[in-house]
Formats: C-alpha cells, sequence, structure tokens
C-alpha cells in the first residue's frame, strides 16, 4: 500500500518523486499538497488509523481508542442536531448576545455552529450536562468539520471527479492551448507530449493535479468526456 496525495504528506512526497523527479533535495512544503485542507494535523488519526489497522501496525487498544473518539464525534453531532433554537427563548437571547443579528427563526445546534461568531463551547453550554461531556479532540473535529464543511466537501469532490476519470482518452489533436488557466508551461508539455489519457497527462513533470481538473473542466463543458480505459 502506499498512500495517495489525498491521504497523507507523504504521498505527495511520493507521488511527485517517481512521476516528476527531481534535480535537487526535495523539500516537503505545504504549497506541494493540492488537497492540503483534508492533510491536517487534527485528522491525522481519522485518516490513517483505518489502513493502519489493516495492515497490523494498530494495535487494540488504540484501535479501541479510535472508535471510541469516531463513536462520539457523531453522538456529539446528533445530540447538537436534535436540539433547537426557538426565537425568544432563553437559549436564543444568550446566543443574541454574542452574534451581529438576533435569531429571527428556528435553528439546530449544528446549524448555528456554522457562524463565526460562535465556537463550540458556546452552543455546547446551552445542553451541558455531566454525562454528555466530550473531550477537546472531539469538539475540535466537530467544530472544523461544520466550519468548514463547504470547503472539504468541494475538495473531496474534486478529488472522487478525478479518480473517477482518470482513464478519461484524450484526443491526440487536441489543442491545450485554448484552456484557460493552464500556465503555457503546462500548455507546452501537454502540445509535445500528447498524453492518451488524464492519467497519463498527470504523470507528466510539471502538470500539477490543480492542472488535470481544469483540463476534465474543459472537456466535461465540450461533452468530450470519455471514460474508456487506454
Amino acid at each position: 500500500w502506499c498512500p495517495r496525495r489525498d491521504e497523507a504528506y507523504i504521498g505527495v512526497l511520493v507521488d511527485d518523486l517517481i512521476t516528476m523527479g527531481t534535480r535537487e533535495p526535495y523539500r516537503m512544503f505545504t504549497s506541494r499538497a493540492e488537497y492540503r485542507l483534508l492533510l491536517r494535523e487534527d485528522n491525522a488519526d481519522l485518516r490513517l488509523t483505518e489502513k493502519g489497522r489493516e495492515l497490523g501496525l494498530v494495535d487494540d487498544t488504540r484501535w479501541a481508542a479510535f472508535t471510541e473518539k469516531c463513536e462520539n464525534i457523531e453522538r456529539e453531532r446528533a445530540r447538537l442536531a436534535s436540539f433547537w433554537v426557538q426565537p425568544g427563548s432563553d437559549a436564543a437571547n444568550a446566543l443574541n448576545a454574542k452574534i451581529e443579528k438576533p435569531l429571527s427563526h428556528e435553528y439546530n445546534l449544528l446549524e448555528l455552529l456554522k457562524r463565526p461568531e460562535l465556537k463550540y463551547a458556546d452552543i455546547a453550554a446551552l445542553v451541558a450536562s455531566p454525562e454528555n461531556e466530550v473531550c477537546e479532540q472531539v469538539s475540535e473535529q466537530i467544530e472544523i468539520g461544520v466550519k468548514y464543511a463547504g470547503y472539504i466537501d468541494r475538495q473531496q469532490d474534486e478529488i472522487d471527479r478525478l479518480r473517477r476519470y482518470e482513464n478519461t482518452r484524450l484526443p491526440l489533436d487536441f489543442d491545450y492551448t485554448v484552456i484557460e488557466g493552464l500556465s503555457n508551461e503546462v500548455k507546452q508539455k501537454l502540445g509535445n507530449t500528447r498524453p492518451q489519457t488524464l492519467a497519463q497527462a498527470s504523470r507528466i513533470s510539471g502538470v500539477t493535479p490543480a492542472a488535470v481538473s481544469l483540463l476534465l473542466i474543459y472537456l466535461k463543458k465540450r461533452g468530450l468526456l470519455d471514460r474508456k480505459s487506454a
């Protein structure tokens, strides 16, 4: 098993060295990872523990702690989503002091957490009880997942789309100069190499995953998608 670019920074490093090569010492900058929104320090266990378990690298104690954390995250999200705040209620009045505009209609606590003025601690205080207390790691994952859900989902959709169409054929006479957003260097390399599929294009030195995504978007707009393998 080798981690993909969207699974770990070492996956970015391995893929860069294999597909692009290097003429000087390789430095692992976060800017090299196009999916760095998913490659966060706080979610390393969520990304890799399950794979580590499959490979025999995670013992029973660590696995039990990991599964408990995942269960606690889902349980707390469900709890927050089930608690509704009515305008004019004591809970609403407590929150109105911290937000720009008073609540005008009903929201559940998970929806309210999306607001930039509110933190997890602000909404959790409304339904606090000793039996429902969660650790900081759990509350952190919930807050990040809710506040950045749109960006995270968009990046995951991009990953899924590239995987789905990696075997898409490219016309051998394709004019890469007409694609807006591609650098002149990338256009020249694609034109000289003439890759047969998106997967081959992604392995050309200097052709970034962002460039491949632009190429895919252009093909889709022009109705040129063909997912048959080369």
